[in-house]
């Protein structure tokens, strides 16, 4: 081989291996930029993912708030109507907590939370349909209150008449079962046991007797009675002196002094009454008062006079 063919073929060698370096480099080249684009690539899909998951994050939290407001809003209602709020309250502080994690949720994690906050819209219908039901119930109560509040009011205007009219049966019954005396007389009694009615003087005094009889009482209740005798002066002052039986009873709440007492078994049979009393000195001249008690009310009165 001639010298020239060993340079010709030298040089085709050294342009081979260029030749082979160049597309070697172009290959990697090439693979450099494939593998560039596709580190874009997935850096770029990786970014939407995060931001698709920030997107529905947001929306998710959102979705919370909003749901966190209906459950309010029915739990004042219901309680407002007298309602359980027993689980809306549970759900309610669930939402709360969620939502004040505020985390970074996976695709899975946000699926999870949407569909329960779905099933919970499940749940407000039902309480919605309560709250219908809560406010009829309301309403029919406030009427069956309203119709037993008249009702009660009639009943206690009923009873206050009632009672009015108990109440005056009973002053009636009063009246008509208190004892009355009748046929009182009243005499001076001189010392020889002659009498002498209505006017006479000191000389044809020496006791003076009231006699009278209790008049007919059918509803009276048979048993023991007190009749107690006022002799009043002129000056209306009560004649009496302890020392000769006279004492003092009560009347409206007061003491007052009686010139004589006397007790008796009322059976009603009209039965006569008599009592003395002797004063011990002169009568002044006038027209004196006899009042007769029983049972704390005036039963009769009469009068006789000094000359």
């Amino acid at each position: 081989m001639s010298q020239g063919e060993k340079i010709d073929k030298s040089s085709i060698n050294v342009d081979k291996g260029k030749n082979i370096l160049i597309i070697v480099l172009v290959i990697l080249v090439f693979l450099s930029g494939w593998r560039l684009l596709n580190d874009h690539r997935e850096k770029s899909r990786k970014s939407e993912e995060i931001f698709l998951l920030s997107e529905e994050n947001s929306h998710l939290n959102t979705r919370l708030d909003s749901m966190t407001r209906e459950f309010e809003v029915r739990i004042k209602e219901i309680e407002r109507l007298g309602g359980n709020i027993e689980a809306l309250v549970k759900v309610k502080e669930q939402l709360i907590k969620e939502r004040k994690l505020d985390k970074n949720r996976s695709a899975n994690d946000i699926a999870k939370l949407n569909a329960q906050i779905d099933s919970y819209l499940t749940l407000l219908e039902e309480k919605d349909a309560d709250i219908v039901s809560l406010k009829a119930q309301n309403i029919q109560l406030f009427s069956e209150n309203k119709e037993l509040k008249t009702t009660k009011s009639e009943i206690e205007e009923e009873v206050v008449k009632l009672n009015i009219k108990t109440g005056n049966l009973e002053k009636k019954v009063n009246l008509a079962s208190r004892l009355m005396a009748e046929n009182i007389i009243v005499a001076a009694v001189n010392s020889r046991g002659r009498e002498r009615e209505a006017e006479f003087r000191n000389r044809q005094l020496s006791r003076l007797k009231v006699s009278f009889n209790i008049a007919d009482n059918k509803i009276a209740e048979a048993g023991l009675r007190d009749i107690f005798v006022q002799v009043l002066s002129p000056n209306e002052q009560v004649i009496f002196d302890i020392a000769k039986g006279s004492g003092t009873f009560e009347l409206d709440g007061k003491e007052y002094f009686y010139t004589s007492k006397q007790d008796f078994v009322f059976n009603n049979t009209k039965q006569q009454l008599t009592y003395f009393y002797e004063k011990g000195s002169d009568y002044e001249k006038g027209i004196y008062f006899v009042k007769i008690f029983s049972e704390g009310s005036e039963i009769g009165r009469s009068t006789f006079e000094i000359k």
